[in-house]
């Protein structure tokens, strides 16, 4: 998250909003991770789109889109295409983990990685 303390240092207001897992992702930057049901499940977090405004508030706990309730309601949850899920799992040390990835269930659920 350096690069997001930074854009704080910097006056910007910035969290980390994600339905997967960060290593290191704790600190000075607010974050909501492992929002649950995630995108690929179906959940809310899959019709969140570039440019919209999400308000984290993490003292009341919640976590909303502002978006016009109109346009939310036409949304469909965006699916990755091949070439996307394919470029997600390749490069940089992805390979390592492609074993896990084929194991892993909701985050509710959690992975095992001995099947």
């Amino acid at each position: 998250t350096p690069p997001l303390s930074v854009l704080q240092e910097k006056g910007f207001k910035v969290a980390i909003v994600t339905d997967g897992r960060m290593s290191g992702a704790s600190g000075k930057v607010p974050a909501a991770i492992h929002v649950s049901p995630e995108a690929s499940a179906g959940g809310a977090i899959g019709k969140i789109r570039t440019g919209d405004v999400i308000r984290l508030n993490v003292i009341a706990g919640t976590l909303n889109a502002l978006v016009d309730e109109d346009v939310w309601r036409s949304r469909e949850v965006e699916e990755l295409s091949d070439a996307k899920r394919f470029a997600n799992s390749h490069g940089m040390g992805r390979e390592l983990f492609g074993g896990m990835r084929n194991n892993v269930l909701t985050a509710e659920e959690g992975a095992v990685t001995w099947l």
